[in-house]
């Protein structure tokens, strides 16, 4: 099996957990606070390690106790770290993430080394295209990286994933090298300027991308369930009902879910449900890292959960 390599963000998650999430010039006392590892980066990378996937992260910490702990962090969970860097000029980036009772959250982010990234880096990512058979994107590192990285990608015939997240506003050039493009409802709406919240503003959605040529679709909406739109088929994956109790780091289980999937041989439709099922067992633990599903949970789950897929 060919390795799967994330390209992106590492940070150390600073979180805690209040009974609503603030209004302006609020203070609030909070019932928790938990330091551990997050970046969308290092969490897809760990949470497809965790099911079972040869993966390999690139990206850089700072050179400091919070980029030491993550290294750390990468190899209890086998994720080849060889080819992230530590800067010595800038410190490990942050998040800082505020997390209510029914599990909503808000989330600040320091770029640190994250935003540093540099031709030294695509060098590192170069090297390893040959063997890998899909490259995991997201928006925590800088945009011309990103544009690059898919152009080096095209250039050995691997396959692109892009987690738009944070939505920024990307050109015609990069979406029509993407295989599979994954917002969720906010990312959506604020790639497209209107809000994405029901099934035709979402089809809509979903022809805007297509149209631009991503080649798949797929646009998580929560509770709501999952939108995919290729040329072919357009339908909807229903999620299972589960207790949430964080939902910080569930797109990055989904992405996961869904590329082990893909990796092993699944169609589509099944990778999909991959996805919702990693995704659903990561919003029912606290935190993020820590919250991703090993395999033996995951295919415990899988012969559990039952999700409707409707062709539309």
């Amino acid at each position: 099996m060919k390795k799967v390599i994330v390209f992106g963000s590492i940070n150390m998650d600073l979180a805690v957990t209040v009974p609503y999430l603030p209004s302006k010039g609020e203070t609030l006392t909070g019932n928790n606070f938990n330091l551990s590892g997050g970046g969308k980066g290092a969490n897809q990378a760990i949470a497809l390690s965790r099911l079972g996937v040869n993966t390999e992260l690139v990206g850089r910490v700072g050179n400091d106790e919070f980029g030491k702990q993550l290294k750390e962090t990468l190899t209890d969970n086998e994720v080849n770290h060889d080819h992230v860097i530590i800067d010595d000029n800038h410190p490990t980036g942050v998040a800082i993430i505020t997390v209510e009772a029914s599990g909503d959250n808000q989330i600040i982010v320091v770029s640190g080394a994250n935003g540093a990234v540099n031709e030294q880096d695509l060098a590192n990512l170069e090297s390893l295209l040959p063997s890998a058979s899909y490259l995991l994107l997201q928006l925590e590192i800088p945009l011309w990286i990103i544009t690059e990285a898919i152009a080096l990608a095209k250039k050995y015939n691997v396959k692109v994933i892009l987690d738009p997240a944070p939505a920024l506003r990307l050109g015609e050039d990069i979406y029509k090298e993407l295989e599979i493009i994954t917002p969720n409802l906010i990312e959506a709406s604020q790639l497209l300027g209107y809000e994405v919240d029901n099934s035709e503003t979402a089809q809509k959605a979903g022809d805007w991308f297509l149209d631009r040529g991503v080649k798949t679709v797929i646009i998580t909406m929560g509770e709501k369930g999952v939108y995919c739109a290729t040329k072919e088929q357009k339908y909807w994956v229903s999620t299972p009902s589960v207790t949430v109790v964080d939902t910080v780091g569930a797109g990055d289980a989904f992405n996961a879910g869904l590329t082990t999937a893909l990796i092993e041989g699944h169609p589509l439709p099944i990778a999909i449900q991959w996805g919702v099922i990693n995704g659903s067992l990561s919003v029912t633990k606290s935190g993020s890292q820590s919250a991703f599903a090993h395999r033996h949970e995951f295919d415990q789950a899988l012969g559990q959960y039952e999700l409707n897929l409707e062709i539309l």
